[in-house]
């Protein structure tokens, strides 16, 4: 009896050792307010922010970069953040918190070593910054790149359910007279032609899109380069669905009769990419729209490609067809998307305090260490090296144990 009531004495003890071991692993995160005012996005919420602080995380929170979800400095004070004025004041965080990718000037605020996390905007990077990043020792993640136990991104996954869903409403706004559009309901009533939606891309964006547009009675037609991916959103939606490969006869003649398109291909650690060429733009009717999903990866079209340029309309006409090119389409439900984006941060800033840090959690998580295209300076992604024309070395390299 003695020794049990023993060994049970010190199972606690230890248990409670632990915890307060744990709770000294402290790194500061640090959320700026982002530079450009299209992007209204936020990483954490404030009852994320509670939870992280509860965790041990010391969270430093630039004044006003909740107001674009509707959420008050006070709220995330009252939460544990503490509220900085200056943007110099959050980058000494250990780790950046951001939408999009790090700008120049953010990067010289930064100190060494620092960690900063956000999408990958291939576009948004360039060699000067890199450089700069290389030089400060500066280890950058990018959401679409992390995996999960499945070997797929919940980042990429997230937004592309959030932005497949709105594609669809925002092209019935956009088929409106209200917009400038044909003046067409999206979807169809007795005694009239149903409109027509052709879907490229399979994934999960185009899944929900097409979900949604057969939801208003929309003509459905979805394209992939993937029999897989054709085969599984027929299954998934459990309804008669038109699909075909990127066949060029099929989508000419799909084109022509189209009155909206939405480009939902996936590019990102792709080595083959499929463009729609601006011939086939030219085939589709006067009036009809063209939503792309993926400027933040290049886009799906020839016609959309120069949308990422500097200072370029989001909403512009061409040969005859509106384009809707938006970097991120859901950034325009931020409080949504933010909300969402702040559950995937819950699980993964837990699992990387219980683990120590940054370095120890990359060790052991390998889905999370393929999220860094750059580790203590150096280029560790292919697929972010080969479009920079980088050197690239093995993340392993810097990981004991990996």
């Amino acid at each position: 009896m003695i020794h049990d009531s023993l060994k049970s004495t010190s199972f606690i003890v230890r248990e409670l050792m632990l915890k307060a071991e744990k709770q000294k692993v402290s790194l500061v995160i640090g959320l700026p307010k982002e530079n450009q005012a299209e992007e209204r996005r936020v990483p954490l919420t404030p009852e994320t922010v509670s939870l992280l602080v509860s965790a041990g995380y010391r969270i430093l929170f630039e004044a006003g970069a909740g107001l674009s979800i509707n959420y008050s400095d006070s709220y995330y004070a009252e939460s544990g953040a503490e509220i900085v004025e200056t943007a110099p004041e959050v980058f000494q965080a250990d780790l950046i918190l951001k939408i999009l990718p790090p700008t120049l000037g953010e990067v010289q605020m930064m100190r060494p070593r620092t960690t900063v996390f956000s999408f990958l905007y291939l576009h948004k990077l360039s060699k000067p910054l890199l450089e700069l990043m290389s030089e400060k020792k500066i280890n950058a993640l990018a959401y679409e790149l992390i995996d999960d136990e499945t070997g797929v991104s919940p980042f990429v996954t997230l937004i592309s359910e959030i932005e497949g869903a709105s594609s669809i409403t925002l092209a019935a706004e956009l088929l409106s007279n209200a917009h400038g559009g044909k003046g067409i309901l999206l979807g169809g009533i007795p005694g009239i032609s149903p409109t027509e939606v052709v879907i490229i891309g399979a994934g999960v964006a185009g899944t929900m899109a097409a979900r949604a547009a057969l939801a208003l009675g929309a003509v459905v037609k979805v394209f992939d380069d993937d029999i897989l991916k054709l085969r599984n959103i027929r299954h998934e939606l459990g309804t008669p669905l038109f699909t075909s490969t990127l066949q060029p006869n099929v989508l000419r003649n799909v084109f022509r009769s189209a009155d909206v398109v939405i480009g939902a291909m996936q590019y990102i650690n792709k080595t083959h990419f499929y463009r729609i060429s601006e011939d086939l733009v030219r085939e589709m009717k006067r009036g009809s729209l063209i939503v792309d999903l993926r400027m933040a990866q290049g886009g799906c079209f020839e016609t959309t490609m120069e949308a990422c340029l500097p200072d370029h309309p989001a909403i512009f006409e061409k040969q005859g067809v509106l384009h809707f090119c938006e970097m991120s389409l859901s950034s325009r439900v931020a409080r949504t998307a933010s909300i969402a984006l702040s559950n995937i941060f819950v699980s993964l800033f837990t699992g990387m305090g219980d683990c120590g840090g940054v370095a120890h959690f990359a060790r052991f998580d390998r889905g999370f260490a393929s999220g860094f295209y750059m580790y203590a300076g150096k280029m560790v992604n292919s697929y972010v090296a080969n479009h920079f024309n980088f050197p690239i070395a093995d993340i392993g390299l810097f990981l004991h144990g990996y």
